[in-house]
């Protein structure tokens, strides 16, 4: 009888997502929300967010060789900070490479350009990255991951910008058991292009001292600063690349992304790539091209000059535990420590830089 009972409470559960789900395509046209999807990445406010949807499908169609046509509607409800509640019908889809084939859940790509999207439609395609498991260690290390790119948000506007939200999801067949946390919406490339007078390259390869110099720079350290090796400009490994709108034989803009793998995160699963002579992800190791003094001090004045809103970005990020906030500051410190004197910074990254181990 304790069976019959609980299939029919599964049954009526269906039931009711079912008419959720057709109840929104129907009052859709009664919202009247304007939503900016600038602001949406400047306003730094918490959004609480469900999303119901056949996730025991797209668990299971993750690996399948066909998993970016594998789109799926799913009903979204967006609790945003002034008390407005948004709902709309999108589009999902698994997304990803290490973490959609390791993680329980796989990160997602959401569309928001679809027919019953309704107030939620500005803002278009949005990646979300969540954690890998749902323990609350994996939680934390998404905040981790958050607050990385927030610092390079503090170091040049061409960098791509992230919105924190508390996210549950839902099956709608009930084989996967509902789970609510931290996760973040990553700003889409084009996006990023476009608001810095440029466009996205998605075709062209280029290497490391073909694109613009300055910017160069400025990522090569940044990603030695958080300890991250996972990236490579000529394979198209964990960057992107912009080019002015108004001049197509300018030199690319480089912008990183995906920083799980870096000391500052500091995932468990973190390795360092084959080839280079570290055996772990704490440890830095520069991969940039030699630069003259005169850059590298101009460079790292920039940094130096960001440190305190380093700091206070992980110390007033209130989900994030005291141990971690520890952590990352003192990893930050170990970076800033070591750059202070140019004779560090001549054996850093002139003396050791790429060109001398033929990478």
């Amino acid at each position: 009888m304790r069976y019959i009972s609980n299939l029919v409470l599964q049954k009526k559960t269906f039931g009711l997502l079912i008419t959720l789900l057709l109840s929104l395509c129907n009052n859709m046209a009664a919202q009247t929300i304007t939503i900016d999807k600038t602001k949406f990445f400047t306003d730094e406010q918490l959004i609480e967010i469900t999303v119901v949807s056949d996730f025991n499908s797209l668990i299971k169609g993750k690996l399948k060789n066909d998993f970016k046509q594998k789109k799926q509607p799913a009903a979204i409800t967006c609790f945003f900070p002034d008390s407005n509640k948004v709902t709309g019908i999108i589009e999902i889809r698994a997304r990803g490479k290490y973490r959609r084939e390791e993680c329980i859940m796989p990160p997602l790509l959401l569309n928001f350009k679809t027919a019953n999207a309704g107030a939620l439609k500005p803002l278009g395609k949005m990646k979300l990255v969540w954690p890998c498991g749902t323990g609350q260690y994996d939680e934390q290390m998404i905040l981790k991951e958050y607050l990385v790119y927030k610092i390079y948000n503090l170091l040049t506007e061409k960098s791509l910008r992230v919105r924190l939200v508390r996210i549950g999801y839902h099956d709608t067949k009930e084989k996967i058991k509902s789970h609510t946390f931290y996760a973040f919406f990553m700003e889409d490339g084009g996006d990023l292009a476009r608001r810095n007078n440029c466009k996205e390259i998605k075709s062209e390869k280029f290497n490391t001292e073909a694109t613009n110099r300055e910017q160069a720079t400025v990522m090569t350290l940044f990603e030695y600063m958080i300890g991250n090796s996972d990236w490579a400009i000529s394979i198209s490994r964990n960057v992107k690349l912009i080019r002015l709108k108004t001049d197509s034989l300018s030199r690319p803009f480089v912008i990183p992304y995906d920083f799980d793998y870096s000391g500052l995160v500091g995932a468990l699963y973190a390795v360092p790539p084959e080839g280079l002579p570290i055996t772990s992800v704490q440890q830095r190791f520069y991969l940039g091209f030699p630069r003259t003094m005169e850059e590298l001090q101009k460079t790292l004045q920039i940094f130096h000059n960001k440190k305190n809103s380093m700091d206070s970005l992980i110390m007033g990020l209130e989900p994030l535990e005291a141990t971690h906030k520890k952590q990352m500051i003192n990893y930050l410190d170990e970076f800033f420590n070591t750059t202070k004197k140019e004779k560090d910074i001549q054996a850093l990254f002139i003396d050791k830089a790429r060109n001398q181990w033929g990478f």
